[in-house]
């Protein structure tokens, strides 16, 4: 026997047996998407004598959005350990037929299964399901190389580039939070493109908390004493993700962000021991020198056949899925 729950507060997390590898699972992440982000937490739950299963999303109430902002990596449903994943996801999908005619899941990763387990759990509730890709998100694994051993395997110009400006600037590592670190952090972001106050607060709290567990790792490459370039990362059991980049215009010309990239990569490899770098999604070409896999993201967008604000969407769907056989054909 499922029982499930819904709940409008990211407060039931906590209380959750949930197992966690990665910041964007953790309850506190949730919380922060709450109380800092002002989002507002639709999570259904479902529980039997195995487990839990549990599935973030967002009001409002036309639609079932999940509870992220652009700064997940990724967004995935969470478990208990020794859950029955899909038959409490399927659970779930079935009971949100009652409560909503359209959940759009976007930023969902494959590596892992999550889209596919997804995917079916709705198509065994009776919704449509179409999949799209929505970014590529790039990937490190070390497999037991030392930063020197990585770095040998770096295109030859990235290595010269690195030998040349690693000796102008002076690049710090901070583990704890600095509140002047992270002003000239903000600084750097500033001069590229301007975040709005609510984005920059819940990075702002994250990274707080994150020095507290010591899971920081805040790179500032400086120029004269002058912060030109700056990287948000954090290491948490054996990988690093990358949240955030930015380096000033005076920065780019010195390749400031490359160096700093190498020192952070340097930390995370040798002292920190890592085994993979995450680092995230995007279409720039920044981590294509650095990583050596890409996995796609996906969105899936999962409809009521039998709901007529369905119908639209999946007309359209149709046509794609018509006009993509002909051309192929």
């Amino acid at each position: 026997m499922v029982a499930i729950s819904y709940h409008g507060s990211a407060n039931v997390l906590q209380a959750l047996p949930l197992a966690s590898a990665a910041p964007f699972d953790r309850p506190e992440w949730f919380h922060l998407l709450e109380s800092v982000g002002g989002l507002q937490p639709f999570i259904a739950a479902a529980q039997d004598e195995c487990g839990s299963a549990v599935f973030p999303l967002m009001q409002p109430q036309a639609n079932g959005n999940p509870l992220a902002e652009w700064q997940n990596i990724f967004w995935r449903p969470l478990f208990s350990h020794g859950a029955d994943t899909q038959a409490l996801l399927t659970a779930i999908a079935r009971d949100l037929a009652g409560k909503r005619s359209h959940v759009s899941l976007t930023h969902v990763p494959n590596e892992d299964g999550s889209a596919d387990l997804l995917a079916g759990a709705f198509r065994n509730a009776g919704w449509v399901v179409i999949p799209h890709e929505c970014g590529a998100n790039r990937t490190l694994r070390l497999a037991g190389r030392n930063f020197d051993e990585y770095l040998s395997g770096r295109p030859g110009p990235l290595r010269s580039g690195l030998r040349r400006c690693s000796a102008l600037l002076e690049i710090s590592v901070s583990s704890r939070f600095n509140p002047d670190s992270w002003q000239e952090y903000e600084a750097v972001r500033h001069n590229v493109w301007q975040r709005d106050e609510r984005s920059a607060e819940i990075m702002r709290r994250f990274a707080q908390e994150e020095g507290a567990a010591g899971r920081l790792r805040l790179g500032i490459a400086r120029l004269r004493g002058r912060a030109i370039a700056a990287q948000f990362w954090t290491v948490e059991a054996d990988t690093a993700w990358v949240h955030d980049t930015a380096q000033a215009e005076a920065g780019r010309q010195l390749s400031a962000g490359m160096a700093l990239t190498a020192a952070l990569l340097e930390q995370a490899i040798d002292h920190d021991k890592v085994q993979s770098v995450d680092f995230g999604i995007g279409d720039d070409a920044y981590p294509d020198v650095w990583s050596e896999e890409m996995q796609p993201r996906f969105r899936l967008d999962c409809h009521r056949p039998g709901n007529p604000k369905s119908w639209p969407s999946l007309a359209v769907a149709t046509a794609r899925k018509l006009a993509s056989k002909a051309a192929s054909g």
